[in-house]
């Protein structure tokens, strides 16, 4: 079960944040360098936790782009959203039925998969910025890259994913996943 990967992946993601020291680097995911990334974690995390609670929406306020969410206490501030979103997402019942992300409704289960793939690929991201390796078990990543193959044309045509990164077929399972996410294993090249 997918919830049962979330732990040890948020733990990760945890440890590569934590360690992030620039915050002015660039990032493979595209338009965003770190403090950038980190403000979209951290704008969007409340939306993914009002969706596995099945709340209202936050208020979208002044938006991603224009929200400064990356203050001195950021670390703190996503280590409490992250273990929040384990914490929801952690129970078997936040993956089934139906939830809204804003004003979409959707099956929970995708909400759930896109939060284990904030972690894994925005956790790549960070490591791959701050000059970081990153540990991700293959069931993870195996979970992750079978989410982007499936929701990969739709996050594609909102701008969410790049084109696909063509990958070897046998190359590591998180490999295939940053490939159907749009990013580059290899980067910086």
């Amino acid at each position: 079960m997918t919830a049962e990967l979330l732990r040890p992946a948020a733990a990760e993601f945890l440890r590569v944040a934590d360690a992030v020291a620039d915050l002015s680097a660039p990032t493979p995911c595209a338009g965003y360098d770190v403090r950038g990334l980190l403000n979209h974690l951290l704008y969007w995390g409340p939306w993914l936790v009002a969706a596995g609670r099945r709340e209202d929406p936050p208020s979208p306020g002044a938006g991603e782009a224009e929200s400064a969410l990356v203050t001195d206490d950021w670390r703190a501030a996503l280590e409490k959203q992250t273990e929040t979103l384990v914490d929801v997402f952690g129970a078997p019942s936040a993956w089934d039925g139906m939830t809204a992300l804003g004003t979409a409704r959707m099956p929970s289960s995708v909400v759930g998969d896109m939060v284990l793939g904030e972690f894994v690929l925005h956790g790549w991201d960070l490591a791959r910025a701050s000059g970081q390796e990153v540990a991700c078990a293959p069931e993870a990543a195996t979970a992750v890259h079978e989410s982007a193959m499936a929701m990969g044309e739709q996050a594609r045509s909102m701008g969410v994913y790049g084109p696909v990164v063509e990958v070897a077929a046998d190359a590591p399972a998180l490999a295939r996943a940053l490939g159907a996410s749009g990013r580059d294993p290899s980067w910086p090249r």
